[in-house]
Formats: structure tokens, C-alpha cells, sequence
């Protein structure tokens, strides 16, 4: 992974229309599309042994993805979640969302309605600081676009801590001149987002949904706001792995979608191809390609969108072929050498020989795919807490109480915070799924756009007696790529509790949240 994506998690990994290009009735259109076309990786030119052997190295190098989809020649050559998550569930996209702004953009500009060349400073009179500006007043639509808007750094980290973001981007020192360098910058992407409810009168989800998701069949996407309303832009989109798909293979078809042009094939190839350079020259990284309009250039003539932990739309022109991808991985690059190693040798240039054997062993397997409730030994230290409530004094963690209740199958754990009671039941080698709303959960690496507190989330959970003393917690809130992991140990009458939130853990790092103790009662 390219050094300014790395500086970028690390700044801000503390924080917590016009109808001319779709048709009228749009709405029976969503609904003729609403699921892509099918296909044996055979008749689409795939051979099954490439996604064998990428199945087999995501798991020989522990590499955690929560699905996958693997488009060839517009159908669906093959597809897999790994429980608990599923294909009826969003997933949260982080920086995957730029992409989606990206294409409101684009369709402002097919409209007539803007320019990449329009100033920025234009659209925002009164939020711009007092002075001159400096070179704040030379800055484009099209240098937000390509990251190159003059900043020394991303202001994202700061500008999240604001009641008025555009204010807090627009004061940030523009150092450079605009146009020149490459610098990672969500704040400009929130920009694009703020641009798009100026010029258009809605917000970046509502223009969307009209423009795009409905034309596609997409029907339950969400996006995080501002404080003021604004869709956070950089980040906060969420959707279903098959709305990746669609996105990625509108794209691959320059625009058009079921026979009618939803985005100009002009724009997608000025947005997909390399507009500026980022620094360093290694070739064989993904991240020093080319960027293009919140588009990244990859190598094998390939372009893509992608977000933190491994989220991942990839075209594939040369092979008419569309990966996409949710995960929860620390090596983005990794993911994307195994993507190159494995499917691509495995796109052929033609449909290969029928095999219902070897294509039911494939599907089995995507089938089957699962990740490992954490492991443990019988039950062996239930009745001595069920029903008991550990109390803890008060703590960074903001836990107050922690009630068991134990079955053969399954525990029920009750927190209590600030904010009342929350209850989720984990099951013993299998995930239960939920809902809980506990405080700090689900972890998140960027704090502007989280729900409130109390906001209750989807959750699979699984439990585990690790050894006759040791209860593990496991909650994967699986419309996100991350987890909680709560380490109960009892020791008589007194019990200790240990968290850890994945994001941590991904990045080796210590989590600064206490060790809790209590007496168990």
C-alpha cells in the first residue's frame, strides 16, 4: 500500500438532474435489472482452478474477506460470503464511496450544470476564510477530483472535529500549487459531495438514487452526513457486494446499462484514466499507477475504486472482466497481488469445455464459505455465572455492568452503559445474529458521519469457553468490515474483562482502552 494511504490511516485512524441519460420509466427498468445474469465459470471463459487456488491463498494467508464477485462478459461467473455476512446485507465501502461521488460529478457535467474547470472558492462564498484566499482561489472542481488540490496534508482528521467542515477544508493552507501533487484527501471528496447538493438541490444520495441506483436496481443504499446534512463524500456509502458489481461492470460498459446510457463514455474514460502521478516509483504497487477522478489506475491495464480494509471494485477492460470485493484485510496490495496471481491467468479467451462436475464442486464450496466461530471446549464454566452480573467502576469503556445467562447452546450477554441496557445472544461455535448498540461499537476508523450513540447496529455473535476459566465474546457487526472481541477471565468470585476492536488488532497496535476488573455477583 502506497505511503500517502497509509499516512492517511494513520491520521485519521484515533477518530474513532436532468433525466437525459436514463429512461422515463426507470423504475421498471430497476426492476428488469435487479439481479445480474448468472453463468458457469465455464461458458464465461473461467477456469475454476484460478478461483480454487484464490480461495486457497486467501485462507493459507489468513487474509479475511467477506465476499467476492467475479464478473465476466456481463454475467456472474462466480460468488461467495463468508458467514455470517451475506448478500442481503450492506456493507460499508470507506474510501470505495469516492468513486460514487466521483459519478455525480460526472453527471453534473454531462447536464450542463458544471465544469471541472469552475473554481471552488465560487460555490462557497460564505465559508471561505477572510483575505484573499491565496492560491484557495485558483483551486478546481477537477483538482478535488484528483487529489491535487495544493495541501501539504489531508485535513480530514481535523476538519471531522467541526460543526462546519466546508469551513475548516476551505482555511486549510493550500501550500502547493493546485494541480500539481498527489495528496490522499478525503476532505476534497466531502468537497465534491458539498458541490453536488449546491449545484443539484438534493444531497449526493438523492441525486444518486434517482441518476444511478435505481437505474441499476440498487434500492437500500445509506451514506453518513455532516452535522449540516452534507453526504460525507470520502466515506459513509453503503451497499450490497452485487451494487459493487453493477457499478463496476456499468463502468466496464462505458455508461451504458440495459441498452441506455446512464453515464457518457466521455466522461468514464477521462475519470478512469491516469490524470495525475503519485509519488514514488515502485511498479509493481497498485498505488503508483496513475490517478484519475477518484479512480486509481492498476497494472494489466485495469482500473478500480477501493477503500480501507480491502474494499474493492476492479475493471478489467482487456478481459471484460469486473472484480469486487468487501473484506477486513491490513495488505490491500496483498489482496490485490492475489487477484493478479490467481483470476486473471484465469480469464480465457474463450468458453471453456462444460464440466457439471468440476462446476458443482466450485459452487459447493462458494457455498460453504464461512469464518470460524472462535473455537473453545464444552461449557464448562456456565452455571457458576449464570445469572451473575459482573459490576466494573466507572472506565474509558463507559461499561457499567455485564450480565450472563447461560444455555447449552448459547449465552446471553447484557451491557449496560450510560445509554441503558444492550443484549446480544452469541452462540457456542455458531454466529447468532442481532442487533446491539453498546457505546464505541462498532469500530470505525473515521469518527465524522457515526451514527449516535445508542444507534443500534446489525451483529452476528458467537461465544467460546477458551479454557474452563476464559469466555471469549466475538461480535462481527457484519455490515461493516470490523469486530469486537470481549475476553472474559474468572478467577472465583472476581472476573476481568479484556477488549479488543479489530481495527486495532489489524494494525498491530496497543488498544489504549483499560482492562476492566469486578467482583462477580
Amino acid at each position: 500500500m502506497m505511503t500517502s494511504r497509509r499516512t492517511f490511516l494513520r491520521q485519521i485512524g484515533g477518530l474513532a438532474g436532468s433525466l437525459a441519460f436514463f429512461p422515463a420509466n426507470h423504475r421498471a427498468l430497476a426492476d428488469a435489472t435487479s439481479a445480474l445474469p448468472r453463468s458457469t465459470a465455464a461458458a464465461a471463459g473461467v477456469d475454476a482452478a484460478g478461483i480454487h487456488a484464490f480461495l486457497d491463498a486467501l485462507a493459507e494467508k489468513r487474509m479475511e474477506l467477506h465476499s467476492f464477485m467475479l464478473l465476466r462478459h456481463g454475467q456472474v461467473a462466480a460468488e461467495g460470503w463468508w458467514a455470517p455476512y451475506g448478500p442481503e446485507f450492506r456493507h460499508t465501502l470507506y474510501s470505495l464511496s469516492k468513486s460514487f461521488t466521483s459519478t455525480a460529478i460526472g453527471m453534473l457535467v454531462a447536464d450542463g450544470k458544471l465544469s471541472v474547470e469552475e473554481k471552488v472558492a465560487s460555490f462557497f462564498p460564505e465559508d471561505l476564510p477572510a483575505g484573499d484566499g491565496g492560491r484557495l482561489a485558483e483551486v478546481r472542481v477537477k483538482d478535488l477530483l484528483t487529489m491535487s488540490v495544493g495541501h501539504a496534508k489531508d485535513p480530514t482528521s481535523e476538519m471531522v472535529k467541526s460543526e462546519n467542515w466546508l469551513r475548516t477544508f476551505l482555511a486549510w493552507p493550500v501550500e502547493h500549487a493546485p494541480g500539481t501533487r498527489f495528496v490522499y484527501n478525503s476532505g476534497a471528496t466531502y468537497a465534491l459531495s458539498a458541490i453536488v447538493q449546491k449545484r443539484s438541490g438534493k444531497t449526493l444520495l438523492e441525486f444518486l438514487r434517482g441518476r444511478l441506483f435505481e437505474p441499476l436496481g440498487i434500492g437500500n443504499a445509506t451514506w453518513e452526513t455532516c452535522p449540516r446534512g452534507i453526504c460525507t463524500g470520502g466515506w459513509g456509502l453503503s451497499v450490497p457486494t452485487e451494487a459493487l458489481a453493477k457499478f463496476g461492470e456499468l463502468y466496464l460498459r462505458k455508461g451504458q446499462w440495459n441498452g441506455r446510457e446512464v453515464l457518457p463514455a466521455a466522461w468514464i474514460a477521462e475519470a478512469t484514466a491516469k490524470q495525475i502521478q503519485q509519488p514514488g516509483n515502485n511498479e509493481k504497487s497498485d498505488w503508483q499507477q496513475g490517478y484519475g477522478y477518484q479512480f486509481w489506475r492498476c497494472r494489466h491495464g485495469a482500473f478500480r475504486g477501493d477503500g480501507a480494509f480491502g474494499q474493492y471494485i476492479v475493471a478489467m477492460p482487456e478481459q471484460d472482466a469486473v472484480f469486487v470485493a468487501t473484506a477486513e484485510v491490513s495488505n490491500m496490495q496483498a489482496e490485490l497481488d492475489l487477484v493478479w496471481e490467481h483470476l486473471l491467468p484465469a480469464l480465457k479467451p474463450a468458453t471453456l469445455p462444460d464440466d457439471p462436475a468440476a462446476e458443482k464442486r466450485l459452487r459447493e464450496r462458494l457455498a460453504g464459505l464461512s469464518l470460524t466461530p472462535p473455537a473453545g471446549i464444552a461449557n464448562p464454566g456456565g452455571a457458576r455465572i449464570n445469572g451473575k452480573t459482573a459490576r466494573f467502576e466507572k472506565n474509558a469503556l463507559g461499561i457499567e455492568s455485564v450480565e450472563f445467562a447461560m444455555q447449552d447452546v448459547n449465552c446471553a450477554f447484557t451491557f449496560r452503559d450510560g445509554d441503558g441496557s444492550h443484549r446480544v445472544v452469541a452462540g457456542f461455535g455458531a454466529w447468532s445474529r442481532g442487533e446491539f448498540a453498546l457505546a464505541g461499537t462498532p469500530p470505525r476508523l473515521v469518527s465524522g458521519g457515526a451514527p449516535k450513540s445508542g444507534t443500534l447496529h446489525p451483529v452476528s455473535a458467537s461465544a467460546a469457553w477458551t479454557d474452563a476459566n476464559t469466555l471469549t465474546l466475538m461480535l462481527r457487526f457484519h455490515e461493516t468490515p470490523h469486530h469486537d472481541r470481549f475476553v472474559f477471565r474468572f478467577d472465583g468470585d472476581k472476573v476481568g474483562l479484556a477488549f479488543t476492536g479489530s481495527i486495532v488488532a489489524l494494525n498491530a497496535g496497543k488498544d489504549s482502552r483499560p482492562q476492566l476488573t469486578s467482583t462477580l455477583g
